[in-house]
């Protein structure tokens, strides 16, 4: 049976990882610059990480949602202590699109309404409403047009409030920094306006931390930048460091009922022990002061890159913006200076998003092979 066809593929097959590195089946080295699209948050094959899931396995690794998992209440605190979110509840799932499509969801109960609105460059999963907030059409099919969403700019506040007085939006979902978009961030002003009319007209704000969550960018959540508390806040990739987890944290403002949002997977024992030790890493290693200064330590150093016209994001949610399409120094990167790295919808965009253990020697080994890359594509 052939695969069906759908992931255009570098020539590389990965046999083994540890930490920031990952090894492929004929023995070579590359620095993990992207950690599979930021899931790998505390590096590949923590020893502690492994440790938990072994022993919870040797234990149970899995049941329904019909039965008490003491596991979802410890992780519940545990990221209430982390995030400082006490007021909010967990709901469960296993990923970022899951997370979004319960959050759109529970927002058009709440509220008792149908519109979305998303933002330009949006990404936000590839399930029915997610999709359809999603801003690129190629991957929205006819089956989700049916979802009514309206994309607008961010900074842009009077064309939001004039689309939200119209009092048929139910949610307004947003990245505080956009992944897929190209890292891409509202102003701070923006941001403020955007929850002060969300309150207003009855309508949940949603924060997307599915990419940026779990420490990435220096806070918590990358909307922690600024002192609003969103009505439902998405989380995955990151949370679980490979194993699929995702959930969202729901206002304690907002009511559950039974039946109102269900899960199969979501939840179960494996998930909930690769989600705490991911927590007890990033604790024990202060992983989230580590990923705000190795920030300020790239930005600081890819001031001395040639051809760079913005460099963007903050923590380890990174973006170089070259003044040429990326796609052959990527390349470059991969198969001669063995260094993942990943695009975004702006195909000028080099992202970086490595696990939060990196070091500064690996950043600097990143920029001495970039600018080795960069004369190479220009020879």
């Amino acid at each position: 049976m052939k695969l069906f066809d759908v992931y255009p593929l570098y020539d590389v097959t990965p046999t083994r990882a540890k930490d920031v590195y990952v090894y492929d089946d004929k023995g070579i080295e590359y620095l993990d610059l992207y950690g599979g699209h930021a899931v790998i948050s505390i590096g590949h094959g923590h020893d502690l990480y492994l440790e938990f899931l072994t022993n919870q396995m040797r234990e149970i690794g899995f049941y329904s949602n019909a039965i008490k998992n003491p596991l979802q209440n410890e992780l519940a605190n545990a990221i209430g202590e982390q995030s400082l979110c006490h007021d909010y509840q967990l709901f469960m799932c296993s990923s970022g699109a899951e997370a979004n499509e319960n959050a759109l969801k529970l927002a058009s109960f709440v509220t008792g309404k149908k519109r979305i609105i998303a933002f330009k460059n949006a990404f936000h999963g590839r399930t029915s409403a997610a999709v359809a907030a999603t801003d690129n059409a190629s991957i929205n099919a006819p089956l989700n047009e049916q979802q009514k969403v309206t994309f607008l700019p961010f900074n842009d506040e009077k064309v939001l409030e004039i689309e939200l007085k119209k009092g048929d939006v139910c949610a307004v979902i947003f990245e505080a920094i956009q992944g897929v978009g190209g890292l891409d961030e509202p102003l701070e002003g923006f941001v403020y306006a955007m929850d002060k009319l969300c309150k207003a007209n009855n309508t949940c704000l949603i924060a997307d931390e599915v990419q940026s969550g779990f420490s990435r960018t220096g806070t918590f959540f990358a909307y922690q930048k600024y002192n609003i508390k969103p009505h439902i806040i998405a989380m995955a990739k990151g949370m679980g460091n490979g194993f699929p987890v995702g959930g969202i944290l729901v206002n304690s403002s907002i009511k559950a009922k039974y039946g109102m949002l269900g899960t199969t997977f979501g939840g179960n024992h494996l998930a909930c022990t690769a989600s705490l030790a991911v927590l007890k890493v990033l604790k024990k290693q202060r992983l989230q002061e580590n990923a705000e200064n190795l920030g300020k330590y790239f930005k600081e150093n890819a001031k001395n890159i040639p051809n760079v016209k913005k460099i963007k994001g903050r923590g380890l949610m990174l973006g170089l913006e070259f003044d040429f399409e990326v796609s052959s120094l990527r390349k470059e990167l991969i198969y001669n200076k063995h260094i993942f790295t990943g695009g975004s919808s702006n195909k000028n965009l080099l992202r970086i998003l490595p696990p939060l253990t990196l070091q500064k020697k690996h950043f600097d080994i990143f920029f001495q092979r970039l600018k080795e890359a960069l004369k190479a594509i220009n020879a």
